[in-house]
């Protein structure tokens, strides 16, 4: 497959818990919180793919990511996106660690590790913490490599509320994309399902990306872009195949009971280039052509939104070029990088 390639979810990791503690500042260094892997639902046999262990945790060292990446995959360039802990009880210390994942991804990633210059950062903020997250927007958000704000899917409250749009402002106004991605752990969260947890694992991976709805439908029908005209908002983590019924529902609806959304002044759905992107890897659909991407892609104009973000270094990455059988020539180039290039600053031409 030739062309750009722009992967919009890589997760890189530390090396190992402690890690992270020599970038937290001195009030928190001898603080206590989870490592990253404190989950209550783990895959079967691990949550990575078993051929990407190298010198250590997969996704830790930089020179076998790029490895991965660039040479295997054909990346050209990739955003990188941390976890960090969830939300932690303690506001304060989130914030705190949200802080050290910026100073260690800027330190071990984009500059020790990026020699080659093909990766882009992801400044994590803590929404419980509003002011905090704007003050970290101001402290990075002129970093040439780091180009979008990273929040987690588990929030207490939907992300169109009001309470957040300094946030949002924050962002817009640096030029930053909000990534949302999967990112819990051990700490306090709703259920990743509307009627409580899930027993297996099987059932929270299947149901888990689909969080995302609540937060877009949310953002479509608040007054967000008429306060934040500039907000985009990505979510990384798959669940594009259920964009396009939610829309379908979504703009019925608005035409029945626009007097109670009067912000929002033309059909949801036209709302979605300019202001949402949908990362994913693979697709989830019935065997066959039932539905042939050409068709399932041109639905509700899914291929101005969609792009390609492989979750690197988790099991279900799909090699890149698996994506695009039956596509056209133009949907296949959107999904791999000009979608990306419209809401990434600076990626397109220097990876051209």
């Amino acid at each position: 497959m030739s062309g750009l390639l722009i992967d919009a979810a890589v997760q890189p990791f530390c090396r190992d818990g402690r890690e992270i503690y020599d970038y937290m500042d001195e009030v928190n260094r001898d603080r206590g919180f989870p490592d990253v892997e404190s989950q209550w639902y783990q895959a079967p046999g691990g949550d990575y793919d078993e051929s990407l262990y190298g010198k250590g945790y997969p996704g830790s060292d930089p020179e076998i990511a790029s490895r991965h990446l660039f040479e295997d995959d054909g990346v050209d360039v990739a955003i990188l996106n941390p976890r960090t802990r969830g939300n932690l009880p303690d506001f304060q210390l989130n914030t705190a660690v949200c802080s050290a994942s910026n100073r260690w991804l800027a330190h071990r990633w984009l500059d020790e590790g990026n020699p080659h210059g093909r990766f882009r950062g992801t400044i994590r903020v803590n929404p419980e913490d509003v002011p905090g997250s704007v003050a970290e927007i101001e402290r990075w958000g002129d970093h040439p490599l780091m180009v979008q704000v990273g929040v987690p899917l588990q929030s207490r409250d939907l992300y169109g509320r009001p309470r957040f749009y300094p946030i949002w402002a924050a962002a817009a106004e640096a030029g930053l994309p909000i990534c949302i991605s999967t990112n819990g752990g051990a700490g306090l969260e709703y259920p990743p399902t509307p009627t409580g947890h899930a027993r297996t694992y099987s059932q929270y991976i299947a149901f888990m990306a689909y969080n995302y709805v609540y937060h877009l439908l949310n953002i479509l029908t608040e007054p967000l872009f008429k306060e934040v005209p500039g907000a985009v908002f990505v979510f990384s983590d798959g669940g594009a195949e259920q964009l396009t019924p939610f829309i379908w529902k979504l703009d019925t609806l608005w035409l029945g009971v626009r007097d109670q959304t009067p912000w929002v002044d033309r059909p949801p759905s036209e709302y979605l280039k300019d202001h949402v992107r949908l990362g994913f890897s693979r697709l989830d659909k019935p065997p066959g052509d039932s539905v042939p991407i050409v068709d399932w892609l041109a639905q509700t104009g899914k291929e101005d939104v969609v792009m390609y973000a492989s979750n690197y270094p988790f099991w279900w990455r799909n090699h890149p070029d698996d994506l695009y059988e039956g596509t056209t020539k133009e949907q296949t180039e959107k999904v791999r990088w000009r979608n990306a290039g419209e809401v990434y600053r600076g990626v397109t031409a220097e990876a051209a």
